[in-house]
């Protein structure tokens, strides 16, 4: 065997090695690497869409988007997601800002409970006002689009006076609020727009109905205790108090603690009705006969 030959035919055994160990590293040390690279490809392909498919799936979830928020909007109660603590601080301050400066409210945060697949801040409210106006602060809580309950509630009399010492009838209260939310945004629209809550004047049910406190005749008006009936002219009656004071005053005329309900021009007498602390009174002052 002549040298050129020996020569090739090493050559070849060298490719042959060199191909058996390339084959062995590929198919072998190789093969899970390949397999996952062909996965994800494949996976790649699998989720290749065309531009204008990709725009007609985004217009249809606006759509069904704007169904749900529809739908989530028209509930009287949403219940937010993850909101701060500090809201319902901000929601009271606004609520207050259109009440009588007479109302107090203090605001203590208590804890954070949980209520089923919901959370609540909890908040304890204390202070004192006008009746209506407590009223017209728990109304707003109660009504308010994010959802807010009382499940505590308790009031108490409170008898202030004002500067001129008239006596102010008003209450004191004590109040639990839970605020609610949750940790997704399945029970809320995106835009948010608060409920109306307003409200109209209640009957006062702490208002004494029989007071012991007389308002004083802070405005001067006719005192018809002890009054005497001087004259009717078609104008009116003229009326002298026992200071010797003489006013002229018509039907509906305000009087102090009541008002002049009737002239009787037919038998000379004029009548008023008088509110004594809550009794009712009807008083009547008769023209003086001439002998």
């Amino acid at each position: 065997m002549n040298k050129k030959l020996r020569s090739t035919l090493g050559l070849l055994a060298l490719l042959l090695i060199i191909v058996l160990i390339g084959g062995i590293y590929i198919f072998i040390f190789q093969r899970g690497d390949i397999s996952e690279k062909k996965d994800k490809l494949e996976e790649l392909n699998a989720n290749v869409y065309d531009p204008v498919e990709l725009n007609n799936r985004y217009a249809d979830l606006q759509r069904r988007s704007a169904v749900l928020d529809s739908v989530l909007a028209a509930r009287k109660f949403n219940i937010p997601q993850n909101i701060s603590s500090i809201k319902f601080y901000n929601f009271i301050n606004n609520v207050v800002a259109g009440l009588s400066d007479n109302l107090e409210v203090n605001v203590e945060f208590l804890d954070v409970a949980q209520d089923k697949e919901f959370f609540a801040y909890q908040y304890k409210l204390t202070g004192g006002g006008f009746f209506n106006d407590v009223y017209k602060m728990i109304y707003a809580i109660e009504q308010s689009k994010e959802l807010k309950k009382i499940p505590q509630l308790t009031f108490g009399n409170l008898i202030k006076t004002d500067k001129d010492g008239i006596p102010q009838f008003m209450v004191n209260y004590e109040l639990q609020v839970q605020v609610y939310y949750s940790n997704d945004n399945r029970f809320a629209p995106a835009e948010f727009v608060e409920n109306n809550l307003s409200s109209g004047p209640i009957y006062d049910a702490f208002y004494p109905l029989i007071r012991n406190e007389i308002p004083p005749n802070v405005d001067e008006l006719l005192d018809v205790q002890g009054a005497k009936l001087l004259a009717l002219i078609p104008e009116g009656a003229f009326v002298a108090d026992t200071k010797g004071n003489t006013y002229l005053v018509w039907e509906g005329e305000q009087v102090y603690l009541g008002y002049l309900t009737k002239i009787d021009y037919d038998d000379n007498l004029v009548s008023f009705i008088l509110n004594k602390g809550g009794i009712i009174e009807k008083v009547n002052l008769e023209l003086e006969k001439i002998k």
